[in-house]
């Protein structure tokens, strides 16, 4: 049954992209981070827990790195088509990977090696066709934002492995989810004081959009299929992995439909060859 669970945790996590990508029509990128957070604060509330003060500064230094991904990768998606980010946001396994061994000491194996590159060639193949669209990853705003997007993330990755696997913090998943989000609202609605006061008229006018509500409810269940399925008897956690971040072909196909990008078939075969890369590294760690 838990198979079930994450497939669907999978589309919903993809639709919640597609979601992000639409709301910026509208509304400036901050403004719906802050709305679609304090929403999923909201929802989470039912489950919440108090916790240790050490556990709310470990989760307050989460919320910075979380805030910091989620901002660059909104910027990211307004300035470069969906298929391109969703496609290079596949490899943030393989740097999870890369960087638990710099940090944790673990060591790859063939299978895990050949992930990795293949990964760095899937890369390498979007920088070609991001150059068909006049995309230069040398000195594009839009591509810098992507990689600090992906980096942040997993830093935060490797922080959250830190914190549910640490005996003296002693963190549960529901305590995490929901006081990461209290404090990423915090720091959202900070940071747009701030920007208001300093720059007045760099920020949109709000205007309201379905898709801000649907961007809270989409993630807040599609995590928390995610954890339901990851504490379900049987769970096989590399098998998890690998569906979940499965999430970017959800993201792609209907981005592609939807936003009618182009350039398609040479991210498509990106994508097809970052799949094969993580399907590798999870045979690698089976």
């Amino acid at each position: 049954m838990w198979l079930w669970y994450i497939l669907a945790s999978a589309v919903l996590l993809g639709l919640y992209d597609v979601a992000k990508k639409h709301s910026l029509k509208k509304n400036d990128s901050l403004v719906i981070l802050l709305i679609s957070t304090g929403l999923t604060v909201l929802f989470l509330t039912p489950w919440a827990t108090m916790g240790t003060v050490q556990g709310h500064l470990c989760l307050l230094f989460k919320a910075v790195l979380v805030s910091a991904s989620w901002i660059t990768g909104m910027l990211a998606l307004e300035k470069l088509p969906i298929t391109l980010v969703s496609t290079f946001k596949a490899c943030r396994p393989v740097l999870v990977l890369i960087f638990s061994i710099a940090i944790y000491g673990e060591m790859l194996n063939l299978w895990q090696w050949g992930g990795s590159i293949l990964a760095l060639v899937a890369i390498w193949m979007l920088s070609l066709t991001g150059k068909k669209e006049g995309i230069d990853w040398r000195h594009s705003r839009g591509v810098l934002y992507m990689v600090i997007a992906v980096l942040t993330g997993v830093a935060s990755a490797l922080w959250d492995k830190y914190l549910l696997g640490s005996q003296f913090l002693a963190l549960d998943s529901q305590f995490v989810q929901f006081w990461a989000n209290v404090y990423v609202t915090l720091l959202l609605a900070v940071i747009i004081l701030v920007r208001r006061f300093v720059r007045p008229g760099s920020c949109k006018p709000f205007r309201w959009d379905w898709t801000i509500p649907l961007i809270a409810i989409l993630i807040t269940a599609a995590d928390f299929l995610y954890f339901y399925a990851v504490h379900s008897e049987g769970a096989l956690l590399s098998v998890i992995s690998m569906i979940r971040r499965g999430s970017v072909v959800v993201t792609f196909a209907v981005g592609a439909i939807l936003f009618k990008e182009k350039n398609i078939k040479g991210k498509a075969l990106a994508l097809a060859t970052m799949l094969v890369a993580m399907l590798l590294i999870v045979i690698g760690s089976s």
